[in-house]
């Protein structure tokens, strides 16, 4: 089972970071998690040079794809080079996105007649690419996922790895990362935001 997070220049690293060490907690011995790029290389918004583990090409036929989102993501998703090397197909895999990688989603046509989360920002965008957007923080539609809020990328982890591993291995991998003292408040809080859509 793989997992791929695409991760562009300008990146955000709450958005790749959160969500992959959370994917990552999941030991089952076909599980995998990459970070995709365009490039070899790719610079965060804060200057963090990250190296891409598989390609957008090796992404698309992923079984699961989370795009992330970035300070340049109105870049990316004006050039038409780039975008054409994304070829996501909600019929064969399970489609997230965070943040403003909801209007790449968008713009892939991937969020036809489904309303969408992101961030407050990217709103305008993707509500121009005639996408709804919701007030909250995750909203699921079939096999695609959208999410508001860089702290919001834990949802999309606890969705991913519900549909694709159990929720058993949902529960599990937050118990690794949430607050001592807080594990039930926020692993309930998790399962109670994706569990409409499930």
């Amino acid at each position: 089972m793989h997992v791929a997070i695409l991760t562009f220049e300008g990146f955000n690293e709450l958005d790749s970071f959160i969500a992959y060490s959370i994917l990552n907690r999941v030991k089952q011995p076909d599980w995998r998690v990459s970070i995709a790029g365009p490039t070899q290389k790719v610079r965060s918004m804060n200057g963090l040079v990250v190296e891409a583990q598989v390609s957008l090409e090796e992404a698309s036929d992923a079984d699961a794809v989370l795009v992330g989102s970035g300070s340049l993501t109105r870049d990316i998703v004006a050039n038409a080079q780039l975008m054409s090397r994304l070829r996501l197909d909600p019929a064969r895999q399970l489609l997230g996105a965070q943040c403003s990688g909801t209007l790449i989603l968008a713009k892939l046509g991937l969020l036809n007649e489904v309303a969408a989360c992101t961030d407050l920002i990217t709103k305008p965008w993707v509500e121009e690419a005639g996408v709804a957007v919701l007030n909250q923080p995750f909203v699921a539609k079939g096999n695609v996922a959208t999410a508001g809020g860089c702290l919001a990328s834990q949802y999309l982890a606890t969705w991913f790895i519900t549909r694709l591993a159990g929720e058993e291995a949902a529960r599990n991998a937050l118990h690794y990362v949430v607050p001592v003292g807080e594990k039930d408040l926020y692993i309930t809080r998790a399962l109670a935001n994706i569990s409409p859509y499930l």
